[in-house]
């Protein structure tokens, strides 16, 4: 494992720290969302980006971060750190162990690390040039997607239909009536399962970077593919389809690529 790899999880631990006795506690969180509708923010959020960014900025302070809570601090530098504390608020806040830590390094403004962390279930899936591994305790197994030919067959997941708009819905929905099974509500861990061999493909929009900048070394290093819905690679359109096996995206972009930004 990379030094880079290994610093990757030490921020997961570190984040895991934090979050953990705020997960199925009475403490409260706010809603960020306003007229948008309901966006909660936990200060569990704010306290696990906070440490994260400490331990960065003492381990190496030329590298920039970008994270959901606190913004952006040099995101021009060669190494820049993409957070997420908590990626799956609402599930979070239901006490569901579906919510993720999402950490990636971007190396010249490429996702080249990635970790996603599920500390309850301890939990840790990371991928970089040193392959695809998931970490639980002191065991470690490689990850490896399955193939998957034909979308007939596929299992496949978003989050939730409400975060796709107009002919997005209509796209997605055409999706998942070609599909084998679709599960709903899985946040980030749906492409943990990809990468995992357990889900085939993963379709979602509206996504900011730092929702999806650690999945792609991730399923990468595990064998799939991460695109946008152009078949391109992932940018600020926030639209992402996931998969396993890469004949998978031809078939799924005949629909989804009209909706395509």
């Amino acid at each position: 494992m990379t030094e880079l790899e290994a610093f990757a999880i030490e921020l997961a631990h570190e984040a895991a720290r934090v979050t953990l006795p705020f997960f199925r506690s009475d403490l409260g969180h706010e809603d960020k969302g306003g007229a948008a509708g309901f966006d909660p923010v936990t200060e569990a959020d704010r306290q696990a980006e906070a440490a994260i960014r400490r331990r960065i900025a003492e381990r190496y302070p030329d590298h920039g971060v970008i994270g959901e809570e606190y913004g952006a601090d040099r995101p021009e530098a060669e190494h820049v750190w993409v957070l997420d504390p908590i990626d799956g608020t609402r599930a979070f806040i239901a006490g569901l162990p579906l919510w993720t830590t999402l950490i990636a390094l971007r190396t010249e403004a490429r996702p080249t690390v990635g970790v996603i962390a599920q500390p309850y279930l301890d939990e840790i899936f990371v991928g970089g040039p040193s392959g695809a591994r998931l970490l639980r305790g002191a065991g470690e197994t490689p990850l490896a997607v399955r193939p998957c030919e034909r979308l007939n067959d596929a299992i496949i997941a978003t989050t939730d239909p409400d975060i796709f708009t107009g002919s997005e819905l209509g796209a997605w929905t055409q999706v998942r009536a070609a599909a084998r099974l679709a599960r709903l509500g899985c946040d980030a861990y749906a492409y943990a399962m990809l990468a995992a061999g357990r889900i085939d493909l993963v379709a979602e929009a509206g996504l900011k970077p730092w929702d999806w900048s650690a999945l792609i070394p991730v399923i990468e290093a595990a064998g799939g593919q991460v695109v946008n819905w152009r078949g391109q690679t992932p940018d600020d359109g926030g639209q992402i389809l996931a998969v396993g096996d890469a004949r998978l995206i031809d078939q799924a972009l005949v629909t989804l690529r009209r909706a395509a930004l």
